[in-house]
């Protein structure tokens, strides 16, 4: 009973501070669904596999001593050796072509991420104007706030939307950060495979553990 009752106070708090900010917390609050999809997708599709760096990996996989693939580096690895093992004549670019799909899709979603966290903020802002207006008009006869603590009120109001986007938009564009930087390693990995594939195998076979 009291987490029911814990759950039913928490819900009549969010819905009372969306009610507060006016027609622009709904937007705002489709814009957070939206944004936190689009991020989840985006860590599901950066998924590199294997921790190992890229040198002992090739290795592992050619002795047949590797995990079965997991990520985008290991598949990126075997398609690789598949494709070497053929001994074709232009192996550098059909490597390329190979590893196309995984170069476009490790970049899907993140137009929308960066749309949607440059988004919030404005909607925000639209939120904060639009409350500002109707509170300096208010100022003629008093009454607009007037149940509800007066011209204070009624900017404290107003400055709801902007918070909410802000709140927002700031762990959307940390999140976005660490995300473009595993994107930058995984194409810098899914580069080296293809050096090293296209270069003597001593380098290959000098790799470490």
């Amino acid at each position: 009973m009291a987490l029911t009752a814990d759950s039913s106070n928490i819900l009549d708090a969010v819905t009372g501070y969306i009610d507060a900010g006016g027609y622009v917390m709904f937007p705002l609050v489709l814009v957070t669904l939206v944004l936190w999809y689009a991020i989840g997708a985006r860590w599901v599709v950066l998924g590199r596999g294997s921790k190992k760096n890229v040198r002992v990996l090739l290795r592992k996989f050619e002795q047949g001593r590797a995990k079965p693939p997991n990520g985008i580096v290991d598949d990126a690895i075997v398609r690789g050796l598949a494709i070497r093992a053929a001994k074709p004549i232009n192996l550098r670019r059909l490597l390329d072509e190979a590893f196309g799909d995984f170069e476009s899709g490790i970049r899907g979603y993140r137009s929308l991420v960066t749309s949607m966290v440059a988004i919030a903020p404005l909607l925000g802002l639209l939120g904060t104007v639009s409350g500002m207006i109707e509170t300096f008009e208010s100022l003629g006869d008093m009454t607009l706030f007037s149940q509800t603590g007066g011209i204070a009120g009624g900017i404290a109001t107003a400055l709801f939307t902007t918070q909410m986007g802000l709140v927002i938009a700031v762990p959307g564009v940390i999140i976005k950060s660490l995300l473009d930087r595993r994107q930058s390693q995984i194409e810098h990995d899914l580069a080296q495979i293809k050096d090293l594939l296209t270069a003597p195998s001593a380098n290959i076979a000098d790799a470490k553990e």
